[in-house]
């Protein structure tokens, strides 16, 4: 994803895939919108206002208020899956992959929060083909993360009896960093991506070479 944008909470979102500039500036307007009054609660009026456009122009990129969202929440979950798979595939130990998984996750949860929470918590607004392609973009942010659990189990690296349980609260964990995270609070995006991947490690009983060494 190449573009960033800026939005009022002074959030780097990345939609340099959108375009033109009109459709992007509306889904920028609609992510905090969404974020900060609900999607049923957000009209296309006010997506159109936020924007310093009209009604009317709104309609032009997008034919409904659900598209809009379906766009956002689309876009945000292929950056999840992306984000997940970049992590799984690369070198190391179950453990060295897993803590990378988690910290970039929560990054993205922490770092984009506004983004992250319409994405994560507006699923039930879409409708059933729009939410059945998401559903499967969620299935494999879930396959990615429990393809490493079950790796470290076979290898002897983590002590996990349900990995399928596992991967939920893991994903869970990450998930809700969007919820409380607070730019101006005590910790970076970062900082609270390192936190997590510890917690997540001690989580699967990483043990012996497989742990990850933190100074």
């Amino acid at each position: 994803m190449s573009t960033a944008e800026e939005t009022a909470g002074g959030e780097a979102q990345p939609w340099g895939e959108v375009t033109p500039d009109a459709a992007r500036r509306l889904l920028l307007a609609a992510v905090e919108a969404f974020a900060e009054r609900g999607y049923h609660a957000t009209t296309t009026r006010d997506i159109a206002g936020r924007a310093g456009m009209s009604p009317a122009a709104l309609y032009i990129h997008y034919k409904t208020k659900e598209e809009l969202l379906h766009r956002i929440s689309r876009i945000g979950h292929e950056k999840a899956v992306e984000i997940l798979r970049t992590a799984a595939r690369t070198e190391g130990t179950p453990a060295e992959r897993l803590a990378d998984a988690v910290s970039s996750f929560v990054r993205w949860h922490a770092g984009g929060r506004t983004t992250a929470k319409v994405v994560q918590y507006e699923l039930d607004s879409l409708g059933p083909d729009a939410r059945a392609e998401i559903l499967g973009l969620r299935r494999q942010v879930d396959a990615e993360v429990r393809g490493i659990i079950e790796e470290g189990v076979r290898s002897g690296d983590f002590d996990v009896a349900d990995v399928r349980g596992t991967t939920l609260a893991v994903l869970s964990l990450c998930i809700d960093v969007a919820r409380w995270f607070n730019v101006d609070g005590p910790r970076t995006p970062e900082e609270v991506g390192e936190l997590y991947a510890d917690l997540v490690l001690r989580m699967v009983g990483a043990r012996g070479d497989g742990a990850v060494r933190r100074p």
